[in-house]
């Protein structure tokens, strides 16, 4: 299967080569290019033994873009299409469920993507000092995160954020929630997320929710979840 290039998430815009489904829009919000569908940077079952193929293909082509789709519809003719994401996450609370629901399950998923590799390197310094700074250690990090991800009730995510002070920290969301939303009781830039609906890991680990959650670590792209700590802290 042929390598896909990939959106990257920066700040409040959402840049991708190429662009797929880009929202037609009037004036729009500086440095914004439109609602766009990223493209995965690896093949589906690049990320195997870890993640299968098969529920990789289905998670993509099916849930993911059916957020997408969803929230393309719901947003419209209303000021959203014009919107980055962050910007309409600030005051969800004044949108319907179409545009929360839809609109964090469009942007979760393209964060969740992103911060998965087929290659992981080494945590950069910079990253693992903070780690440091604010957990104890890389290991500790992981057991906090971890346990937020496999205590999580029902359907959701776990992130690792970092908030206005500067300090990161761990939480979970319900549904397709993520901490830019002025509704969740922590809020920060995500740095790091992981999908703990059923859809993102039933196929291969079936109800073994903590199997999924321990794999995940071989397959975190530290680059990424560095250089978004970097841009949500300059």
């Amino acid at each position: 299967m042929k390598r896909r290039d990939f959106v990257t998430i920066v700040g409040t815009s959402v840049i991708a080569a190429p662009l797929l489904g880009v929202a037609a829009c009037a004036p729009a919000a500086e440095g914004f290019n439109g609602h766009v569908f990223p493209e995965l940077g690896y093949a589906f079952d690049g990320l195997e033994p870890y993640l299968d193929a098969q529920t990789m293909e289905l998670h993509y082509e099916k849930h993911h873009k059916g957020y997408f789709n969803k929230f393309m519809a719901a947003a419209g003719n209303t000021e959203v299409i014009n919107l980055p994401m962050p910007e309409v996450f600030a005051s969800v609370s004044k949108y319907g469920d179409g545009i929360r629901n839809n609109g964090g399950g469009f942007y979760n998923h393209a964060l969740f993507w992103e911060n998965l590799t087929p290659s992981q390197g080494e945590i950069p310094s910079s990253l693992k000092i903070a780690i440091e700074n604010n957990f104890g250690s890389v290991e500790k990090l992981k057991e906090t995160f971890g346990t937020a991800a496999k205590k999580h009730f029902g359907s959701g995510w776990a992130w690792l954020a970092v908030g206005s002070d500067g300090k990161l920290f761990v939480s979970s969301t319900p549904n397709q929630d993520n901490p830019l939303m002025d509704i969740v009781s922590e809020k920060g830039a995500p740095l790091l997320a992981l999908d703990v609906w059923e859809h993102a890991y039933y196929l291969n680990y079936q109800n073994k929710r903590a199997d999924y959650v321990d794999n995940f670590w071989n397959v975190v792209n530290w680059e990424v979840v560095n250089k978004r700590l970097s841009e949500a802290t300059t």
